[in-house]
């Protein structure tokens, strides 16, 4: 019998915790657990959240996954965390937090966003110099907004932290970041993987933000054991090793074994992602496709629609319809929904890029106006959005043999034949679709295995790990292909008429 090889993998997101117990030796998941956390919320686009509710989240779901595994904290080897990208953790000399976190979602920074790109040189002068062009929600502008909102906090900056880093310090009392949430930053060059300094430097002359950057190391390296109080008050192994950790969509693309070329992750959440795997910085001419560093050592070329159930929610609640009478009302129209076109853009959109936009129903006649095309019309359109972000990584030279599939939407077999007809390319759902701590348990497995003296590589443990689920794979038919591709160019001609006007 294999002894078991217990790792804690760890994903702090926008609405909660949730926390995965594996045995990397069997490549079973053990136990799940979750713990919900609160936004702070602004009508002026103000989203941050208290950093000690994230501290109490990874202990409650932690305890339910060791609890739900039936095994003790004190046999867990390595821990690994995931956090949500881009957001502003700010700490003083006594490593306390100063002020709330900024999120992803944050776009009172908007303004400093602008002045930056400005002087940056626009969307291209950025692409070059950084190899991802910054937006709102990148952590950069939330350092200008901070030093001109609240000066006083500013003074007081000692450590700059992402999400997932200032876990990693609250663990073993180390402040560093890896290479693959750093390139969400918008203060980090992909190609050279390392920190514009220049750029600090002009939000604060002083040198203040240089100086409380967070050291970068591999992801395959250990960040340290856990502190002796912090094991107690878990219950965890004070021996057990902290991985490096990373960012939601660089861990989620370990946990669906996106580590090489040739696989495409698709993620249908609130909103939409795609990513792929590439061994060289192949920046993208074009400002959507975000070409951060994975945590796996190479590249993870990405785009993001600020759109997908999120939108489908918001039509299912004007019809007062469960989920299941909605996706009945979806199968009962024709594909392309007799003409009726939803450019879903409830919150603006990232991808196609119309940050101003928004929502509208086109192709309207008194003979289409009815609930089912309506329902079909925004499944379609969020969908839509994902193949056009599609379109731009294959323009960018990544091609993908298949799409693995994650996130709520993924559970629909409706939507998932969509998404095959759609991008024209075959789909299957992972076995576990907590991709991010699945992520985040393999990368401790293999920081561990490395520390420990018996390394293993990242792909034998993800084939170990990560599991297809084969009732879920789905291939195009063509006939749909063909009747998608019509609706499809219609949504084009639709976008590309709002690109001009933006």
């Amino acid at each position: 019998m294999t002894t078991r090889q217990l790792f804690l993998g760890i994903d702090c997101g926008t609405q909660g915790t949730k926390a995965m117990v594996l045995d990397a030796a069997s490549g079973e998941v053990l136990g799940l657990g979750t713990a919900p956390h609160s936004l702070i919320s602004g009508a002026n686009g103000r989203r941050e959240q208290e950093v000690g509710q994230w501290c109490e989240a990874f202990a409650l779901a932690t305890r339910r996954a060791l609890l739900a595994a039936g095994v003790s904290g004190l046999d867990v080897l390595g821990i690994g965390v995931s956090g949500q990208q881009h957001g502003l953790v700010l700490l003083d000399q006594q490593g306390q937090v100063l002020r709330p976190a900024k999120l992803w979602c944050d776009t009172e920074s908007t303004e400093q966003n602008q002045r930056l790109l400005d002087y940056l040189g626009g969307e291209p002068g950025s692409l070059e110099r950084l190899g991802v062009a910054i937006a709102p929600g990148y952590t950069v502008s939330k350092l200008l907004w901070t030093r001109e909102q609240h000066p006083q906090a500013f003074q007081r900056i000692a450590r700059i932290l992402l999400p997932h880093d200032y876990l990693n310090y609250w663990l073993t009392g180390r402040a560093c970041s890896e290479y693959g949430d750093a390139s969400g930053t918008g203060y980090f060059d992909v190609r050279r993987r390392q920190w514009d300094l220049a750029l600090l430097r002009h939000i604060d002359p002083d040198g203040r933000l240089e100086a409380a950057l967070p050291e970068l190391i591999e992801a395959d390296q250990a960040v340290g054991t856990l502190l002796p109080q912090i094991a107690r008050d878990l219950g965890l192994n004070p021996q057990a090793l902290v991985s490096s950790g990373g960012g939601d969509n660089m861990l989620g693309a370990i946990g669906t074994g996106t580590i090489e070329p040739g696989t495409l992750t698709m993620s249908l959440g609130s909103s939409g992602t795609l990513y792929a795997y590439a061994e060289q910085p192949q920046v993208s001419t074009d400002a959507a496709v975000a070409t951060f560093c994975s945590s796996s050592g190479g590249w993870l070329p990405l785009i993001c629609t600020m759109n997908l159930t999120n939108a489908t929610g918001a039509l299912r609640e004007l019809f007062e319809l469960d989920l299941d009478t909605f996706n009945q009302r979806v199968a009962e129209a024709p594909i392309g929904a007799q003409g009726v076109c939803m450019l879903p853009f409830l919150n603006g959109e990232r991808v196609p890029a119309l940050p101003h936009a928004s929502g509208s129903l086109l192709g309207l006649t008194l003979d289409n106006l009815n609930q089912a095309n309506l329902c079909r019309a925004v499944v379609e359109g969020t969908t839509f959005g994902l193949r056009y972000g599609l379109d731009l990584l294959r323009r960018n030279g990544l091609q993908g043999e298949n799409i693995r599939l994650i996130g709520g939407g993924s559970k629909s077999p409706l939507w998932r034949q969509m998404v095959a007809d759609i991008m024209h390319t075959p789909v299957v759902c992972t076995e576990q679709s907590e991709a991010a701590a699945l992520g985040a348990a393999i990368q401790a497995a293999w920081c561990q295995s490395r520390a420990s003296g018996r390394p293993q590589s990242l792909a034998q443990l993800c084939q170990r790990c990560v599991k297809l689920d084969a009732a879920s794979a789905t291939r195009p038919i063509e006939a749909n292909v063909v009747a998608y591709q019509q609706a499809y160019e219609r949504y084009r001609q639709h976008v590309a008429t709002l690109l001009k006007s933006e």
